[in-house]
């Protein structure tokens, strides 16, 4: 008997042991690649890009923090789910009685006494969940563990939209500076030109002013042209999460490609984006709490139990008249807290009617981004065909000022002006191309990080 009490309390120390730390499952992290889509950003045919993604996805501190975000919900799910389970603890007491008053046990009376005790109790408790309020309120987690799911495959979609965009942007202002470079230095000549014009008599001070003016204004936006560059470069490396990165690399913009994109898409495209698949989620999960707050009106039922070794010296402190062992039922009912439960309840009640509001409000803002992204698109589609048009017109126009020229009726200070006026329109196109492109990651972006063209009504 005595080696059978041992037995059961080393079994009991055991379990208690071993319940907190149940199996850990192997972290599934397959659903943050599919998060990057890097089947759609094929579609720009730019490996520079994919690979910033791919960097993206290991380096950038938004996404880790996102990250964390969803494991620290997981945790609390895990939190719920063991005060489903029954709770088994050691409380043991060691202490002495100095000096003890009388005491007395009907007509029986102890006198002073002193004496030490010693306490090596096994205590469990668990409440019944018999009206499942314990398990609903774990599934409220849950639904929560889903929320911020979503949260993080917005983190994801934003930050790969806005990577991509200011990526496109760079290689535009690369564009951008060098046909600027060319202004310039057409421009000195020009004025060079008309400066000797002038002292030759061959033209007035106000032509020769307005080149120099003119001068002026191509090197100020140059300026500005090299400090958008080196910010953009900054943010792209902010986005890429590694300030190790000096060399930012990017295709030339001879190489960029265009996406299609439709005359129309269904409005069922909304049903991917998180915010609405969040806006859901959490109608759910206040629903759940609306449950929990309804059942907390109805009595609880604790189970207890205890067994241990109860003796007033350690050398016989496991012996068989020193065990000692209870159990019992705890029924509870709050009669009165004040309409503090009743309040709660309201307010859930209310919290579940913002909610649907808030996802009607979701669908109408969901469906308005994508209709002004694809708005937005098709018209930069149509700018960037009608500045190619002008700027062949503009080549055009130059290669027969240069045919004048060999024959002698067209002068060189007019030519480099139509050069100018061929480098002016190289710069709307590229804006509106560049523009074009940004414009489809938007409407990616806005139907929720997934391929448009699968909802697409009209090409």
């Amino acid at each position: 008997m005595k080696n059978f009490k041992i037995i059961f309390a080393l079994i009991a120390v055991f379990v208690c042991s071993f319940l907190p730390v149940y199996a850990k499952k192997h972290e599934d992290e397959t659903y943050k690649l599919q998060y990057l889509n890097l089947d759609w950003w094929k579609n720009y045919n730019d490996d520079i890009l994919l690979n910033y993604i791919q960097e993206a996805y290991k380096n950038n501190q938004d996404l880790k923090i996102s990250a964390l975000k969803t494991k620290q919900a997981q945790e609390v799910v895990k939190e719920s789910f063991a005060a489903e389970l029954p709770q088994l603890s050691f409380n043991g007491n060691l202490f002495r009685d100095f000096q003890a008053s009388d005491v007395r046990f009907g007509s029986v009376l102890i006198n002073d006494y002193n004496q030490s005790n010693f306490v090596l109790p096994l205590t469990m408790t668990y409440e019944v969940d018999l009206w499942g309020e314990n398990h609903l309120r774990t599934k409220s987690f849950k639904k929560q563990v889903e929320i911020m799911k979503q949260d993080e495959r917005g983190t994801y979609i934003s930050l790969t939209s806005a990577l991509a965009s200011q990526y496109f942007n760079l290689i535009k202002l690369d564009r951008l500076v060098t046909d600027q470079e060319q202004l310039v230095k057409l421009q000195k000549r020009i004025s060079e030109m008309t400066k000797i014009k002038y002292e030759n008599g061959l033209c007035s001070i106000t032509e020769y002013l307005i080149e120099k003016q003119l001068l002026t204004q191509f090197q100020e936006t140059m300026n500005i042209y090299q400090e958008q560059r080196e910010i953009i470069g900054r943010q792209l490396i902010v986005l890429v999460g590694d300030r190790n990165l000096v060399d930012i690399k990017r295709s030339d913009y001879s190489e960029l490609s265009l996406p299609e994109i439709p005359n129309s898409i269904a409005t069922e495209s909304i049903e991917n984006r998180p915010d609405l698949a969040k806006a859901e989620d959490y109608i759910q999960k206040i629903g759940i709490d609306v449950k929990v707050a309804r059942r907390d009106f109805l009595p609880k039922f604790t189970l207890y139990g205890q067994a241990g070794f109860n003796a007033y010296n350690l050398t016989n402190i496991f012996g068989n008249h020193t065990f000692k062992a209870l159990g019992g039922v705890l029924p509870s009912l709050d009669l009165f807290t004040g309409g503090a439960k009743m309040a709660h309840l309201r307010y859930s009640k209310l919290e579940y009617e913002k909610a649907q509001q808030m996802y009607e409000k979701t669908i109408l803002t969901s469906i308005q981004e994508v209709n002004n992204s694809l708005g937005t698109a098709l018209t930069n589609r149509k700018n960037y065909m009608t500045s190619l048009e002008r700027n062949n017109l503009e080549k055009d126009k130059y290669h027969l000022m240069l045919k004048k020229q060999s024959i002698g009726a067209l002068s060189e200070l007019d030519r480099m002006r139509a050069e100018e006026n061929v480098i002016t329109a190289d710069k709307n196109e590229v804006s509106n191309k560049v523009n074009y492109i940004i414009s489809t990651i938007n409407i990616y972006k806005a139907v929720g990080g997934t391929d448009y063209m699968k909802y697409a009504e009209n090409i």
